[in-house]
């Protein structure tokens, strides 16, 4: 399929009602309005297109903008790429799902350090998410690699931008449910930071209490090892 093609079908598949939840997510600008659903149906069938995704980026519509994040080929990602879609991010649902294209590039580390202290609210948020997605993979990273991270959240999390700050309260959820010496310094932290306040807007999204999260994760992780 080509990326008209492809338009074409989003168009087709776009709803009113769709674009009213997108809007109270803060979704403006040119959209269909295509339910994850569809979506998800539109990547299973076309797998991977890295040229109809650059294609789709460039239309500069929403809809296509988050289809192209789940088509692109993290393999054939450089930094500049990643860079020039970072710059196109304008709510937090693109970036959510920018975000999970870019963890599986070999960028991600390079671009939490390059935007985890950005002044762009998107930027920071991604940085923050891709932090969080480096978190839960079952490798080899040492934890002095989030260490560091973890002292920034405990300065910063309650002057960075609203966005962010729930990105933020996410990487630590994730920081902490990693290993025991992260659980153990992640919940001193998150009862350090306390409440971590985010507007949500008109949705019922809520952000969740990080050392509340940490603990009920780790027990569940030490239940399933238990089976085993």
């Amino acid at each position: 399929m080509t990326a008209n093609d492809i338009l074409t079908e989003l168009e087709a598949l776009g709803s009113a009602q769709t674009r009213k939840i997108y809007k109270r997510h803060g979704v403006g600008g040119d959209q269909y309005g295509v339910s994850y659903a569809n979506l998800k149906t539109l990547k299973k069938k076309i797998k991977t297109n890295h040229e109809a995704a650059l294609d789709l980026w460039d239309s500069g519509n929403h809809d296509a903008r988050i289809l192209a994040a789940m088509i692109a080929d993290p393999k054939q990602a450089d930094e500049a790429l990643l860079d020039a879609w970072s710059d196109d991010l304008s709510n937090y649902v693109l970036t959510d799902a920018f975000t999970g294209f870019a963890a599986r590039t070999a960028f991600a580390r390079q671009k939490v350090e390059a935007w985890n202290d950005s002044d762009n609210e998107w930027k920071g948020q991604a940085a923050w998410g891709l932090l969080a997605s480096l978190a839960m993979k079952a490798d080899a990273t040492p934890d002095d690699f989030f260490e560091p991270y973890l002292a920034i959240i405990a300065k910063n999390i309650h002057t960075r931008p609203n966005r962010v700050r729930y990105s933020m309260n996410n990487a630590l959820i994730a920081i902490g449910a990693r290993s025991d010496a992260l659980e153990e310094k992640a919940i001193a932290i998150a009862e350090q930071i306390g409440t971590v306040d985010v507007d949500h807007g008109e949705t019922g999204c809520k952000t969740p209490d990080a050392a509340s999260y940490i603990r009920k994760t780790r027990e569940r992780q030490r239940a399933k090892a238990r089976k085993r």
